[in-house]
């Protein structure tokens, strides 16, 4: 089998441990080279992964003969750039949410894939999930009735983050809002497929032009009615992820929506005309590393030249909504 060669731009704790076992364990792709700003750790990490090629420059790796497409986990604020640069060494690229620091930079990116005919896919994962799209098969089919709202929640101690930049706003953009609460809206708005009318949001403390926020609250109002909120944060014990869909028929929750290896129970609950609390079913959906199959999936529309599923085009669309609200702080 063809396989898609890949360099991971931004080879830190999170590529270590995440992206570059998810690429080792695709059967259409193959790590070929890593990029980090220490050359001799760049060697190191390199040495220790059999990986065959290190480089401290993002130009030296998209400029390598033997890299079919990238990666880039880098920090937010370094995604445009280095996505431009790929796509004019005619590389690939899978880029990680958020896509961008705002829709400038998103569209940036847009133009210079389209213009140097690479493909271009954005780190939105959750999509990929069977329960997330076992979720929207349910809220599509109509067997819950109309939608009123979609409420989801995506929490984390930060404080135990190896990435310490994601309280500098100048380098991530945003908090929990562009790290964490970009799943909730990506998912709210793949559920629905709808277009967001109207947001409002708060933001605690306001950012800075140094520090971002710690914990956000935002609602949204969809064109045909639905609102959707997203309760996102840093300062929290714990990790926890959960939604849940209100119809006029039906509730639909679930928790640990945004997770990988794990399975993960779909509640349903249905209105009855002789009991008001309804009656209960629950699915228990398998839910694969969704980062190989991400990984995957882009190897696979690089090799059919084929769109991508995730592509520039939706980060964008959720690029204006994380920029209105941090319009709003």
């Amino acid at each position: 089998m063809k396989k898609i060669r890949y360099g991971i731009i931004g080879f830190g704790n999170f590529a270590e441990k995440t992206i570059a076992p998810a690429i080792h364990a695709s059967a259409n792709s193959e790590l070929v080279a890593i990029q980090k700003r220490s050359l001799e750790a760049a060697k190191r990490k390199a040495a220790e992964y059999k990986i065959p090629n290190a480089f401290e420059s993002v130009e030296k790796l998209v400029a390598h003969p033997d890299v079919d497409a990238v990666f880039i986990v880098s920090a937010n604020s370094a995604h445009c750039r280095e996505t431009i640069a790929a796509a004019r060494a005619g590389k690939h690229v899978l880029v990680e949410k958020p896509m961008a620091m705002n829709v400038k930079e998103c569209r940036e990116m847009i133009l210079a894939s389209k213009e140097n005919d690479v493909r271009l896919m954005v780190g939105h994962m959750v999509r990929l999930s069977p329960a997330v799209r076992r979720m929207k098969e349910i809220v599509q089919s109509g067997s819950l009735g109309r939608i009123s709202a979609i409420r989801t929640e995506f929490v984390y101690d930060a404080r135990r983050s190896l990435r310490k930049w994601v309280f500098n706003q100048k380098v991530a953009g945003g908090g929990p809002w562009f790290d964490i609460g970009v799943h909730c809206l990506d998912t709210i708005r793949f559920m629905l497929d709808d277009k967001v009318d109207s947001v409002k949001a708060y933001l605690e403390p306001k950012p800075t032009a140094k520090r971002t926020e710690s914990t956000v609250t935002a609602t949204m109002r969809f064109s045909r009615g639905t609102l959707g909120s997203v309760y996102c944060s840093y300062s929290t014990p714990i990790r926890r992820s959960f939604i849940e869909v209100v119809g006029t028929e039906g509730i639909l929750s679930t928790p640990n929506f945004t997770r990988s290896s794990l399975t993960i129970p779909l509640t349903i609950i249905r209105r009855t005309n002789d009991n008001e609390d309804g009656t209960q079913t629950v699915e228990n959906i398998a839910v694969p590393d969704l980062y190989v199959e991400e990984v995957t999936l882009f190897s696979d529309c690089i090799l059919k030249n084929a769109e991508p599923p995730i592509p520039g085009s939706v980060g964008l669309e959720n690029q204006v909504i994380l920029d209105k609200v941090l319009r709003q702080s």
